[in-house]
C-alpha cells in the first residue's frame, strides 16, 4: 500500500533525490528538524517532503535485478563528492543562522560568489553537502542579459 502524501504523478513526473544513508532516523531528523521537512514514511525508506522536493533516504545494499552491477553506500570520504544538493532560499543569512542553531555544520559562512549569489555549503550526517544559495538578482539579469 502507498502511504498519503507520497506523490504518484498523473501525468509527467516528480524530481525526487535518492541519497544512501548509514542511518535513516538520523538523517530523517537532519532533514526534518533542521531543514523543516516532513517525514512520510519513517523507513524502508524514509521518504520526506522537503519544500517543494523530496527526498528517499535509505541503506545501501547490494546488486537487485534491475541495477545488477550497482552496489549502494553511504559516502566513504565526505572530501570527496561528485553531486550535491542545491537549496536555493530567499534569505541566505536567516537559514545560516537557524539552521546553525539547530545544528547544521556549514564549511563557512555565507560568501559573495562572484557578485552574482551568496552561497555557502554545510554537510548532513552522511558527509554530503549541501549547496545553500541565494541569488543577487541584480547581478543575476545583468550577468544573463534579462530584462526586468
Amino acid at each position: 500500500m502507498i502511504p498519503p502524501n507520497v506523490p504518484i504523478p498523473e501525468k509527467g513526473f516528480y524530481v525526487t533525490h535518492f541519497l544512501t544513508v548509514r542511518d535513516q532516523a538520523i538523517s530523517a531528523n537532519f532533514y526534518s528538524e533542521v531543514l523543516g521537512g516532513t517525514v512520510i514514511v519513517k523507513e524502508n525508506p524514509c521518504v520526506i517532503k522537503l519544500s517543494n522536493s523530496w527526498l528517499i533516504l535509505n541503506s545501501g545494499g547490494g546488486p537487485t535485478p534491475d541495477k545488477p552491477d550497482t552496489i549502494l553506500e553511504a559516502p566513504q570520504n565526505s572530501n570527496k563528492v561528485d553531486s550535491f544538493l542545491n537549496l536555493r532560499v530567499a534569505d541566505i543569512q536567516l537559514c545560516y543562522r537557524e539552521w546553525k542553531e539547530k545544528g547544521a555544520t556549514f564549511l563557512t559562512e555565507p560568501l559573495n560568489n562572484h557578485g552574482w549569489e551568496m552561497r555557502c555549503y554545510m554537510k548532513d550526517p552522511d558527509g554530503y553537502i549541501i549547496e545553500v544559495g541565494q541569488s543577487l538578482q541584480k547581478s543575476f539579469d545583468s550577468m544573463y542579459h534579462i530584462s526586468v
